[in-house]
């Protein structure tokens, strides 16, 4: 509802904010003759970012850059009343759920004009999923910083005894060897799957061919029913919990959930617990093919900037190759340039060289404002139907109702 009501604020204060003629971002032609570029950042990245803001002023000793660090909790809504007041910031780090809604809005920049000029925006340099999220209509509304893919995190040592030296390549491997795992004994499992997570189901249908219509998108089709056939079996033979509040570190080492598909930041917990087990990741079992998630943050330049040039300035420089590499140093988040994923760090690096290798096939948030509702309605069908044994065509039809109710 909330979301709802942001979506409602957002639309309405647009001609506001027209008809004032307020113009956001920071005052040109200080006393000390510098250009002033103010940058919001959420969360850990506004923190650190400072870190990188130093170098960048050394080599533009014309620019100085303002950070300001915002709780990821309080962004959407500062950036709703920024848009309002027409007196937002000159960059933004945005999530890429979000870049929907406010591409909508038409208050981000088009940056196709300054790639001849900073070739570091070129669209090439970037995996398609991450590019995903940044194209509206004909439009370049940001350029990905960093990024982000879920793979398959298993227990080697348990896979083995279960017949497997290597993790699952497909889906019959991928069931198959969850039912093993899952025989062990009571209470225990062959995998974690988070019916929380929005691209839980998704990321399956795009294994088994489904496509996403951004103007009339379909559930209820022959792919997507063959996917949730297929995940139901994980559920009706307690393959998977269908309610789960353990702690999956704990279960991870334990053995009661050997496999759970995440991203990056579940490497760290892993490695500072001290499983004592073998453990290790891998691409996600595939179908047709084994697409998986793309998510991160990327930058954008509001369209009210008075500083455009200087902004696009910072924006280059953070997704220069050198600074990508350094920026991972910095704040562990994983470059979203292909060739930074060419530097021995990542390359040789048995853990990183395996997200690399998913990134290659990976889909982004669609871009449609109506997105995040449609994913609500989703997950609350497929509880529906893995937990409350709802039949299928029944509730992807509903389904389909509803999110053609929402496009309206």
């Amino acid at each position: 509802m909330k979301k709802r009501f942001a979506s409602v604020l957002l639309a309405t204060t647009l001609a506001a904010t027209m008809l004032t003629g307020c113009s956001g971002g920071s005052d040109k032609g200080q006393a000390s003759g510098k250009t002033k570029v103010s940058v919001w950042a959420m969360g850990d990245e506004g923190k650190r970012l400072p870190e990188m803001v130093e170098a960048f002023e050394k080599e533009n000793e014309n620019i100085d850059i303002e950070v300001q660090a915002i709780p990821w909790d309080q962004a959407h809504d500062k950036l709703l009343t920024a848009v309002a007041s027409g007196k937002g910031p000159d960059v933004v780090q945005m999530g890429t759920s979000w870049m929907p809604e406010f591409a909508d809005a038409g208050v981000l920049a088009d940056l196709n004009e300054y790639v001849e000029k900073y070739p570091n925006l070129n669209p090439d340099n970037f995996y398609e999923g991450a590019l995903q999220s940044t194209k509206y209509e004909d439009k370049m509304v940001g350029v990905p910083w960093y990024i982000e893919t879920r793979v398959l995190y298993y227990r080697k040592d348990l896979a083995k005894t279960a017949g497997y030296e290597q993790a699952p390549k497909n889906w019959n491997e991928f069931l198959d060897l969850s039912k093993k795992l899952a025989a062990r004994g009571d209470n225990l499992y062959g995998i974690d799957m988070n019916l929380k997570d929005q691209f839980f189901a998704t990321t399956y249908a795009w294994q088994n061919g489904w496509k996403f219509d951004e103007k009339s998108p379909k559930f209820n089709t022959k792919e997507f029913k063959e996917t949730i056939e297929y995940l139901k079996q994980f559920y009706d033979q307690d393959l998977t919990p269908k309610q789960n509040d353990m702690d999956i570190v704990q279960a991870f080492k334990e053995g009661i959930l050997p496999m759970f598909i995440s991203g990056p930041w579940m490497i760290k917990p892993l490695e500072d617990a001290n499983l004592g087990v073998e453990w290790g990741v891998a691409t996600l079992p595939g179908n047709k093919t084994n697409t998986s998630f793309m998510g991160g943050s990327n930058l954008v330049l509001f369209d009210s900037s008075k500083n455009k040039d200087a902004a696009v300035e910072f924006i280059s420089y953070m997704v220069d190759e050198k600074n990508q590499m350094k920026w991972l140093e910095i704040s562990d988040t994983l470059p979203s340039t292909k060739v930074a994923w060419e530097n021995d760090v990542l390359a040789n690096d048995e853990i990183m060289k395996v997200f690399g290798e998913q990134l290659k096939d990976a889909n982004s948030t669609p871009m449609l404002k109506e997105w995040e509702s449609i994913a609500q309605e989703l997950n609350a069908t497929l509880e529906k139907i893995f937990v409350g044994g709802e039949d299928i065509n029944k509730a992807l039809g509903d389904l389909d109702k509803k999110v053609e109710s929402l496009m309206k």
